[in-house]
């Protein structure tokens, strides 16, 4: 990347009250037919133009033309029956009626690489595009057919390289995949959780993110939060792995947080999205609380492989608090490329 400090977001953002209900993820879409695709599209436009007017340096599309970051995904598998529904235990925090799968997964067409496409028409800015990792996909559905998380995953795996080979082709320039699912299962994610997620960058020529939050700012997660104590450190169970791992950018929660910092330190070598923005609040960070948060960051981690960005989607924010974090968070890397410069 040739600015120094570039910005992005780590997933969604809000969307307008006219396309589904806003605050809220899993939202029911307000349009239908022709003027649901249209209205998916205009308010993409929308956040692009937000994340543009707010100075972002890498956009997406922020997640727009899906209802939730996973399950938006998994609807277009075949496999997979929405139909039969099951309650699980959403990474061991919160019960919620998922899907089944009931046979082989595959993947008949692309999923995303349309929206891709046009966001990729309206701008000459780097494009960064998120997609479900493996494990966090295993862990929203009830398994009725491979009856193993890992031969799941490895399914899951090959489907999201299709994918993201043709994301890389539409012009996308970073691929990141959400693995939220890495903050609770080690065992399991040291075993062949990023294993898998390898398989599923495997070949690619663009950059490739993994992000690792504590999650939304919804009740749920903010609960689990208070029972971690006075230091998070589950990016310790994993980081070391993911340093000699082939993904080129780490993408972890740091603002408002219990993590050490010095935890960065693990991943020496990769580049390091860093979470500035705290998505579950309202409270709007100042510049300087961004800046802050980059200062420490710069401890541990190379300047040219610094990327600012936000904790986690923010989806279930209010629109105007969403705008005022993205210009806080652009703000505040302008205070260090100056600092930097000096």
């Amino acid at each position: 990347m040739s600015i120094l400090l570039p910005t992005s977001t780590a997933g969604s953002l809000p969307k307008p009250s006219w396309l589904a209900e806003p605050e809220t993820i899993w939202s029911a879409w307000r349009l239908e037919g022709e003027a649901l695709i249209e209205g998916k599209q205009d308010a993409l436009l929308v956040w692009l133009q937000e994340q543009q007017q707010a100075g972002i340096d890498i956009v997406s599309d922020g997640e727009q033309t899906r209802q939730h970051f996973v399950t938006t995904f998994i609807e277009h598998l075949d496999g997979v029956d929405f139909e039969k529904r099951e309650t699980v235990k959403i990474r061991d925090r919160y019960d919620a009626s998922v899907p089944t799968v009931v046979g082989a997964v595959s993947r008949q067409k692309s999923v995303f690489v349309e929206d891709a496409k046009f966001l990729r028409q309206h701008t000459k800015q780097p494009i960064k595009w998120a997609l479900p990792g493996p494990m966090t996909m295993v862990d929203t559905l009830y398994d009725a057919h491979y009856k193993s998380r890992e031969k799941l995953a490895w399914e899951f795996a090959t489907i999201l390289n299709q994918e993201a080979r043709e994301l890389e082709a539409a012009g996308v320039d970073i691929i990141q995949f959400d693995e939220p699912s890495f903050n609770v299962f080690f065992d399991e994610v040291n075993d062949w959780g990023i294993a898998a997620l390898e398989r599923a960058v495997e070949g690619l020529k663009c950059e490739t993110a993994v992000h690792i939050c504590y999650g939304y700012g919804i009740k749920a997660n903010t609960d689990w939060k208070k029972t971690l104590g006075s230091e998070w450190r589950q990016y310790e169970e994993v980081f070391p792995k993911l340093q000699k791992s082939s993904l080129d950018i780490i993408s972890l929660e740091c603002q408002n947080s219990h993590v050490p910092i010095d935890l960065i330190e693990l991943i020496r070598g990769k580049k390091v999205m860093i979470g500035a923005i705290d998505v579950a609040t309202n409270t709007i960070e100042t510049p300087e609380e961004v800046a802050a948060t980059l200062r420490k960051a710069l401890e541990f981690v190379d300047a040219d492989k610094l990327y600012p960005s936000t904790n986690c989607g923010m989806a279930p924010l209010a629109r105007s608090v969403a705008k005022g974090k993205l210009n806080a968070l652009s703000a505040g890397a302008e205070i260090i490329r100056q600092e930097l410069k000096a």
